[in-house]
């Protein structure tokens, strides 16, 4: 297992050393082990733990929420490649919701003509994901 020092993951994780420092403090993140020169050294599954929350910074989750999450899937599973996955489907859902509030009063402006055209265009799986995520948010379906 490779281990880093705070600036080589900051290098590869592409933060700072005070932002692993500060994840370090608020518990997202926490060395795997000290070295004997008491360096904190981080593993690969904190690397990976580091780009899944930037990634989870940059759709808008504050720092809180992150930890939430991660805490929450950790309970779940304590593999990380497992996290990653759930983490990252949790992600997706939850801008396939975003973009449903933006094109939902596009499709409620269409005709009844241009929604007969545009359920001939989707497949019916992509016209089943919409309706199921407009059902979910209250809206109307297509049809």
């Amino acid at each position: 297992m490779k281990l880093y020092k705070i600036g080589e993951l900051a290098r590869l994780s592409e933060v700072s050393s005070r932002t692993i420092d500060y994840y370090t403090k608020m518990g997202l993140i926490e060395p795997e082990t000290r070295s004997d020169t008491n360096y904190r050294l981080y593993s690969d599954e904190t690397l990976m733990r580091l780009k899944r929350i930037e990634n989870m910074k940059r759709e808008k989750y504050t720092l809180e929420e992150i930890k939430e999450s991660l805490t929450l899937w950790n309970k779940i599973s304590p593999d990380d490649a497992v996290t990653e996955k759930l983490t990252s489907f949790q992600l997706h859902l939850q801008q396939l919701q975003k973009e449903v509030h933006e094109i939902g009063p596009l499709l409620e402006r269409l005709k009844p003509s241009q929604l007969k055209k545009l359920n001939k265009v989707l497949t019916p799986q992509t016209a089943a994901c919409i309706e199921a995520l407009l059902l979910l948010l209250g809206k109307s379906p297509l049809s």
